[in-house]
């Protein structure tokens, strides 16, 4: 049991915790979560003593280890196989004694600890962990100083793992990770004995390995029982109960205000309205639950293009001539597509997104582009690389050069950029303003496309959703490139994988390819094809695979269409309701044209929904039968 009592922490003149406590169930596995800056990283470095706490206490039992990445990444000559056996210090101490003890009775006391530690069998534990983590057989053997800072990490990571600390501390582990690696090690913490405290924004991850939500707001935590979701659910409770009861106080003291202020001049009733004062005077205000302001998100719309925005045929594309990275791309893009790119990370995914983006050109085939057309391309480097001496008014300035202050001050204002924020140096935002920051410089010009990879890394559960509602209001096609499945599942209609050398349409949902990864629902041995008498029964079990494939991907388009539709209805319902307030492409229209397009969507809407029962009832059906 892992105890934090009374803990508060200064950092620069600010208190980043404030008489924070918590006590965490020995062996529970819990997701620590807070808004960007409320100090969760702050609240681990405390844990593990890098940081000395102004106050209270941290208790953790005799003897319990603590595991926690280190901020440098392993280097050097070794290999991510060596790096990680040397996590386990007592067997690399122990097999090294054992190679030079020369007392029998010590060496007998060496093999015997050996065997309880499972010594043995550790290559083979290491090689497992380094292959869940996308390393193969090759890539454990390079040297680490071959690999990029990101795979150097999942080498510190997998060294962590393997190490099984008592109490085991991750900090946003799944950044460097693809959506493949993400689910292996969502599977292997699902499993892991010891205590983990995991501070992520994954709503996945948080739905499927924690049992207790940390909340950090204020400087505060507050322990919930169960997932993310049944942490919202509580929240969200307990938000009401005390709206209703400052309400409530509100009204008496309303009341209470009137009465004295009715009757403090009449002497008869002086002394009552003297009382009922003091009583007011006494009367501790309930404060309102601190909810953050939403984080918005609001890209611009394009004008119209006609279909296709981008063609492929048969192309290649690499970085050296004699060996492209993909191969016989074929592929078409259209307004409002919205596509997600899947497969392990080194399959090509960023390499299609540039050549996709014009930052590469084609090796072979053809490569068309409408000529008007204007591409958004973002990645975690424009938001590492911001310069550290500007403030966002300035960059923006810059990039929309020619256009007048009021059209810089609105996009920056689309992403949440107003007042102090458009002033302030970029050194001093936050990951997640950061991140935004860099979205409005690339969608500057209201792209057609916009291609986005690794968007969400910098941004929280909160600024995730408002991410993902944007996305769905957005009238041009989006490219995505993300491990956060809940964000591919809510706003991608269409799934490539990109694998073996090329790129090609998935035609299962999510699910199916989670499935896939997870080697779930995956033929058994005795149902493997052999047999001449087991091709009729494969051929219709095909069948009914790829029905249900086809249906589950109807359900999933017409939901995305669906949340896409009503986002843009309860756009129009507020713009009729007052037009001057109207803001993206609704901006400036009269009632009359606000008005066609409501007609407009509302159809569309019952459309879509009249789609999705369809394929639901059919879904059920094929399911049930």
């Amino acid at each position: 049991m892992l105890t934090i009592r009374d803990i508060t922490v200064r950092l620069g003149g600010r208190t980043i915790l404030d008489g924070a406590s918590a006590t965490l169930p020995q062996g529970g596995k819990i997701g620590l979560i807070g808004r960007n800056g409320a100090g969760k990283s702050t609240l681990v470095k405390t844990i593990i003593g890098e940081l000395e706490p102004d106050g209270g206490a941290i208790d953790i039992p005799r003897r319990a280890r603590l595991g926690y990445i280190a901020q440098e990444a392993p280097s050097g000559m070794r290999t991510p196989f060596e790096a990680v056996l040397e996590a386990d210090t007592e067997r690399t101490a122990l097999l090294a004694e054992s190679e030079t003890c020369t007392d029998p009775h010590r060496l007998g006391d060496v093999h015997e600890r050996l065997i309880a530690i499972d010594a043995y069998a550790a290559p083979a534990r290491a090689a497992r962990i380094l292959v869940g983590l996308g390393f193969d057989e090759e890539m454990q053997a390079r040297p680490l100083d071959a690999f990029s800072g990101g795979w150097k990490m999942r080498v510190a990571l997998a060294a962590l793992l393997f190490s099984a600390p008592d109490v085991l501390l991750l900090d946003e582990p799944s950044n460097h990770l693809d959506l493949e690696a993400t689910l292996w090690l969502e599977s292997f913490l699902q499993n892991y004995p010891g205590t983990l405290l995991v501070i992520s924004h994954e709503r996945d991850l948080l739905n499927t390995v924690v049992d207790h939500i940390l909340h950090l707001q204020a400087g505060r935590l507050t322990l919930y029982p169960g997932t993310y979701d049944s942490f919202e659910r509580l929240r969200a409770e307990r938000a009401a109960q005390a709206e209703a009861a400052r309400a409530n106080q509100e009204a008496q003291r309303k009341k209470l205000a009137d009465y004295v202020a009715r009757n403090s001049a009449r002497a008869s009733t002086a002394k009552q309205a003297q009382s009922r004062a003091k009583m007011l005077a006494k009367m501790q205000p309930i404060a309102a639950m601190v909810d953050d302001p939403s984080m918005t998100f609001d890209f611009p719309s394009p004008d119209e293009l006609r279909p296709p925005l981008v063609t492929l045929d048969r192309a290649a594309v690499g970085y050296t001539e004699d060996n492209p990275v993909l191969r016989r791309l074929n592929l078409r893009i259209d307004p409002e597509d919205r596509i997600a790119l899947l497969g392990r990370n080194g399959n090509g995914k960023t390499t299609l997104a540039r050549l996709l983006a014009r930052q590469l050109d084609p090796m072979e085939g053809e490569v068309s582009f409408s000529p008007k057309i204007r591409i958004g391309y973002f990645t975690q480097y424009q938001v590492e690389e911001l310069p550290a001496g500007s403030t966002p008014l300035e960059l923006m300035t810059r990039s929309m050069e020619g256009k007048p202050p009021l059209a810089v001050r609105s996009q920056l204002g689309r992403f949440g950029f107003s007042g102090e924020r458009a002033t302030a140096e970029t050194k001093t935002l936050s990951g997640g303003e950061r991140a935004r920051l860099a979205l409005a410089l690339v969608t500057r010009d209201a792209p057609h496309l916009l291609i986005l990879d690794e968007p969400t890394n910098h941004l929280d559960v909160d600024a995730r959703e408002a991410l993902v509602q944007a996305l769905n209001a957005f009238e041009g096609a989006v490219i995505l490139v993300s491990h956060d499945r809940h964000m591919v599942e809510l706003t991608a209609d269409r799934l490539v994988l990109v694998d073996g050398g090329t790129a090609a349409n998935y035609d299962g949902s999510m699910e199916d390819y989670i499935d896939f990864v997870l080697g779930r629902n995956q033929p058994r041995a005795e149902e493997k094809p052999g047999k001449a008498d087991d091709k009729p029964q494969r051929k219709a079990g095909a069948v009914a695979r790829e029905e249900l494939k086809a249906l589950r991907r109807k359900v999933t388009e017409a939901e995305t269409r669906m949340n896409r539709l009503q986002e843009q209805l309860g756009r129009l319902d507020a713009a009729l309701v007052d037009p001057a307030a109207a803001t993206g492409d609704l901006k400036g229209l009269g009632i009359g044209e606000i008005g066609k397009r409501h007609t407009q969507v509302a159809a569309e809407l019952e459309e879509a929904e009249m789609a999705w029962l369809e394929a639901s009832e059919a879904l059920e059906e094929v399911m049930g039968g």
